[in-house]
């Protein structure tokens, strides 16, 4: 075994998705269960799945990345496990197979590269409630200034620009969230949309330095879902292609920095709606990846379990790293009060 925690594992944390037509409904009213979304919006985005069979593709992505890991982690001796708050395979049951394989400490990598409620203390909570067996968890960071995920992100980027005209926006996506959430995740405040703008420009001086062209940018929000009346982050990615048809702006290159993989939100918001509002307006499309498996972002997600492990500070690419274990009572639930893991030893 190894000469770190010779019973640690690594505890893959995904949010999940419906793999047959009658796990659509059941999977859609477990995700906003106490968020008073109306009956008529569930059975709206059930079609997104039942057009695809019933299929989201974020399970077998995560599978894809969990294989990758446990490649990336085999001379560390370590296992990966993956837990889904929203679907099978259950975290409790991974917290189950791991102590029957005698896993006495989980190192936690969450398919979230930004501190918020939703993506991360949520997940914090979810591994609270799911450690019937009591084994310690302590979770990497949130990596969205993460070397691998960094770079991943810019070769994508770098790819698609150079193939689309010149003159294109760059459109930089994320989930949108409630204000109110934003304004108070991360450590100090603000962290979601801050972090997305750091990892953006960050992104932009980049491609200005390798390809000696300035281009327009901005950070635009996707995939709203909650009451009408509970303020979200905005522009819609949809509202952004308009106004940029407005300035004649006649090419998109769309870069979903929010995501790990290209999954249902990905694929049904970007490449099926928002790439028909750009047909609409007669501006060209260019849909960037997401890191998915990318080798140099798994590399960089192996390092900081590596580190996580070791009790190092994992190195950046710019900003600081986050710490870990949470700051205290970071990221709070803006619905009620519930334990998190990071409150106790993640």
């Amino acid at each position: 075994m190894g000469t770190m925690g010779p019973m640690d594992a690594v505890l893959l944390v995904s949010f999940g998705g419906p793999e047959a037509m009658d796990e659509v409904m059941p999977f859609l009213r477990k995700v906003t269960a106490g968020r008073d979304v109306p009956e008529q919006r569930l059975l709206s985005v059930a079609e997104h799945y039942f057009s695809r069979g019933g299929v989201s593709p974020i399970n077998a992505q995560t599978r894809a990345l969990q294989d990758a890991l446990a490649t990336a982690l085999r001379a560390d001796e370590l296992q990966v496990y993956w837990g889904n708050r929203n679907s099978q395979p259950w975290l409790a049951d991974a917290y189950a197979q791991m102590a029957g394989s005698g896993v006495e400490r989980a190192i936690a990598v969450f398919t979230s590269a930004y501190s918020s409620y939703s993506g991360c203390r949520q997940y914090r909570e979810n591994l609270a409630e799911a450690n019937g067996s009591g084994i310690e968890t302590v979770k990497v960071p949130a990596y969205y200034n993460n070397p691998g995920f960094v770079q991943a992100n810019l070769e994508h980027l770098l790819a698609v620009l150079e193939a689309a005209d010149p003159a294109s926006a760059v459109v930089f996506t994320t989930h949108s969230i409630p204000i109110g959430m934003a304004a108070a995740s991360g450590p100090h405040g603000n962290g979601y949309v801050d972090q997305h703008r750091s990892l953006a420009g960050h992104l932009m001086a980049e491609v200005q330095a390798r390809t000696g062209r300035a281009y327009e940018w901005d950070l635009v929000f996707q995939s709203r879902s909650g009451p009408a009346h509970v303020p979200w982050l905005e522009p819609d990615i949809n509202d952004h292609l308009e106004s940029l048809a407005g300035r004649a702006v006649t090419s998109a290159v769309v870069a979903p920095i929010g995501f790990v993989s290209d999954h249902m939100e990905v694929v049904q918001d970007l490449d099926t709606e928002a790439a028909d509002t750009a047909s609409t307006l007669g501006m060209d499309f260019h849909r960037v990846p997401t890191v998915g498996v990318h080798p140099a972002f798994v590399a960089g997600l192996a390092q900081w379990v590596r580190d996580v492990r070791a009790g190092r500070v994992p190195e950046v690419a710019f900003d600081l790293t986050l710490p870990s274990p949470c700051a205290f009572q970071c990221c709070p639930n803006p619905r009620v009060s519930r334990p998190a893991l990071c409150e106790a030893n993640a």
